[in-house]
């Protein structure tokens, strides 16, 4: 193949590699969540953060102050990974760490007076996503790829061995 062959330099989803055939709605899949988080980056680089980060601050903003560990397990991320994050946002002044007073060899993570105000700026972020990824549905149509996104991620789970975004058995909510 050469590097002018439609199938190495198509910017879409098709025409699929001949090594995707056997998975078609996979490699559609992983195209959208490529534009998805391109698209996110975007809107996230003008509040000062990288994709990633923001998904970090939901999880403290919805369950305050958490153990470094169990922050890395919700995030399903490596911990040095997690660790790199954390040193970037102590930095920019979003997140505190400090020691756990009811275990003194953890550390809990927290968001700052500063991650705090930049709530209203992801919820906006992903509010215009939303609106830009499903221009032109229908909001059946909205609500029925939803649903159908639910069960695909309900069936990915097990392969990614997630609990969900705050342990087991907390349906979501922490």
């Amino acid at each position: 193949m050469s590097g002018n062959d439609p199938v190495c330099t198509a910017p879409s989803a098709g025409p699929q590699p001949s090594a995707a055939c056997a998975g078609t709605v996979s490699h559609t899949l992983a195209w959208v969540a490529r534009l998805h988080r391109i698209g996110m980056g975007r809107r996230l680089r003008d509040l000062g953060l990288y994709p990633g980060q923001e998904l970090m601050m939901m999880r403290l903003w919805d369950c305050g102050a958490v153990r470094q560990s169990e922050l890395i397990q919700s995030l399903g991320l490596d911990p040095s990974t997690v660790t790199k994050m954390l040193q970037r946002m102590e930095q920019c002044g979003y997140v505190r760490r400090s020691p756990d007073p009811a275990d003194r060899r953890a550390v809990l993570v927290e968001a700052t007076e500063r991650g705090l105000a930049l709530r209203a700026g992801v919820e906006g972020a992903w509010a215009d996503l939303e609106e830009s990824t499903l221009a032109g549905l229908a909001p059946a149509e909205r609500t029925e790829l939803a649903r159908l996104l639910g069960l695909v991620g309900e069936n990915l789970k097990a392969e990614a061995d997630e609990e969900g975004p705050c342990g087991p058995g907390a349906g979501g909510v922490c």
